[in-house]
């Protein structure tokens, strides 16, 4: 049977999914970005305000360290002293997009070596360092975005070769 509904294209729904086609790289466009940035504003967020409260008070910091933190291989001061510069400098370069994926790749080897090292932690707080790590992945798998110095100084750099 040949009639003329056979023969005719499906225009409607090809112009439909074309629309949806677009519609969807125009939101890429814009929400890709936006995604990027916030994810990894939420993992610094985290991050920093743990080195923040490590500097308020050194001494309650060294002693959970010495006590209730059971970093391998480092004595307590050294691992109070590398824990907390690892909370303090990696979460500005994961928020400013700057050496995204060496920041996102120290926090998340951070984030594993603190729920191993605290035997103590609750399961509320091995979902949330779940959760963080999850997010690192995230930066790690494609970069921090279009929304980083690291996109930024790429762009510059291209310019300039050009």
């Amino acid at each position: 049977m040949n009639t003329i509904a056979t023969r005719l294209p499906l225009r409607p729904a090809g112009h439909l999914a074309a629309a949806v086609g677009s519609i969807y790289r125009a939101l890429e466009g814009y929400l890709a970005p936006i995604a990027d940035l916030a994810v990894r504003l939420w993992v610094a967020n985290a991050f920093f305000k743990s080195g923040l409260t490590k500097i308020a008070s050194w001494d309650s910091t060294v002693l959970l360290f010495t006590y209730e933190y059971q970093v391998p291989l480092l004595s307590p001061e050294t691992a109070a002293y590398l824990g907390t510069f690892t909370e303090l400098v990696f979460p500005v370069l994961l928020a400013l997009g700057l050496a995204g994926r060496p920041a996102a790749l120290m926090l998340f080897v951070f984030n594993i070596v603190a729920v191993i090292s605290y035997p103590g932690l609750m399961e509320a707080g091995v979902q949330e360092h779940l959760v963080w790590g999850l997010m690192l992945l995230v930066t790690l798998s494609h970069g921090p975005g279009t929304l980083s110095l690291d996109h930024l100084i790429a762009r510059w750099l291209g310019r300039r070769r050009a």
